[in-house]
């Protein structure tokens, strides 16, 4: 599926972190947090580097990008 995916699930999962605990550290409600993890909503760039600072890993870490795929003619 093109678009913007994440990792956020897995990476709670190994920090063994809630998704209250998460938005907490971001500033962000446990609602935002949910939307982004089920890709429903891209944060803005602050709240997507906060949330790779909070893991300690790169930003496409967290974050993969697929480009939608072009037509063949």
């Amino acid at each position: 599926m093109p678009g913007i995916s994440n990792s956020i699930r897995d990476l709670r999962a190994a920090h063994t972190m809630t998704q209250q605990d998460l938005a907490d550290r971001i500033g962000v409600t446990r609602q935002t947090v949910i939307a982004i993890e089920q890709d429903k909503y891209s944060p803005s760039l602050e709240v997507a580097f906060r949330i790779a600072h909070v893991f300690a890993v790169p930003l496409d870490q967290v974050f993969q990008y697929a480009p939608p795929r072009t037509k063949q003619k």
